[in-house]
């Protein structure tokens, strides 16, 4: 008879499953909001090999959407992602409802500066790492991980959580992981389910932009020069961009040159209904 994933979706059965699992075991947690694909797996085989158990999180969280967004359409695959983890050998699902994650009279929030406010997704997004920061650190408490993996597409999200875990002395490693893409470069999101066809075609070109950026800067032109005909090419290829930056790796500030240290390309641009991003490092 295959295996049952336990689902737990109320903080008694969380507790007393996570304890049961983690009683001698050092635990890994994967956070998502479901809508599983290879990028996601790849976290839980990682979480695998750094951990005795993993456990998965699956929550759409309310509180990183702005009301123009896509909160309501974004996809919701539950099924067939407990198929995919029980496939993956997870441990634990954890899929809160929002009533459970935010009950009445919820009023408690983490507000992150530094890396989150570098221009970057926050200057379009302004809402959303303060619910990010808030969400995860609650998993963080309901799931008392060892280590948390999460995929270094949402980079800059990265950061933030690495700060915070740091700021706030939590009892967690934060691991990123590489970004898992197609053969032609886009990287895996559970976003590129909106693309159309024509769109899908299209989409690489930010991949194709941020490796020709970071070969020019290697070469020795100019960061200026390389970001200002990367941002054109975007733009031509039809795309409505919101940033090509380079930034510091680690902090996420401007840079003008490789020497003042190490380099992060970051790109966030819409392509019709869809707003993709992506990274690459120097």
């Amino acid at each position: 008879m295959p295996r049952r994933l336990p689902v737990c979706r109320s903080l008694a059965r969380l507790r007393k499953a996570r304890d049961a699992i983690a009683s001698r075991h050092a635990v890994a947690l994967v956070p998502t909001m479901g809508a599983l694909h290879r990028g996601h797996l790849a976290l839980v085989k990682e979480a695998r090999r750094r951990a005795d158990r993993v456990i998965v999180s699956i929550f759409v969280n309310p509180t990183q959407f702005a009301p123009h967004e896509d909160f309501a359409s974004y996809p919701r695959t539950f099924e067939r992602d407990i198929a995919a983890l029980t496939d993956a050998k997870a441990d634990l699902v954890w899929a809160p409802s929002a009533e459970v994650m935010y009950p009445e009279g919820f009023a408690t929030g983490i507000e992150p500066a530094g890396v989150a406010k570098a221009g970057l997704e926050d200057k379009f997004r302004p809402h959303f790492f303060g619910g990010v920061a808030t969400v995860v650190a609650k998993l963080f408490i309901q799931t008392r991980p060892r280590i948390a993996l999460f995929g270094e597409k949402d980079y800059q999200q990265l950061r933030v959580i690495t700060q915070m875990v740091k700021d706030l002395d939590l009892p967690v490693r934060i691991i990123g992981v590489p970004t898992v893409r197609e053969r032609d470069g886009l990287a895996l999101s559970s976003r590129n389910a909106y693309l159309s066809a024509d769109e899908r075609a299209v989409a690489p070109t930010l991949h194709r932009v941020l490796k020709r950026s970071a070969a020019r800067i290697n070469a020795g032109d100019t960061v200026e020069t390389v970001m200002a005909d990367g941002r054109a090419e975007i733009t031509n290829a039809g795309f409505v961009l919101d940033y090509l930056e380079s930034r510091h790796a680690l902090t996420l500030a401007p840079i003008a040159s490789p020497s003042e240290g190490p380099i992060r390309v970051l790109v966030a641009a819409k392509l019709g209904k869809t707003r993709l991003i992506d990274n690459i490092g120097l």
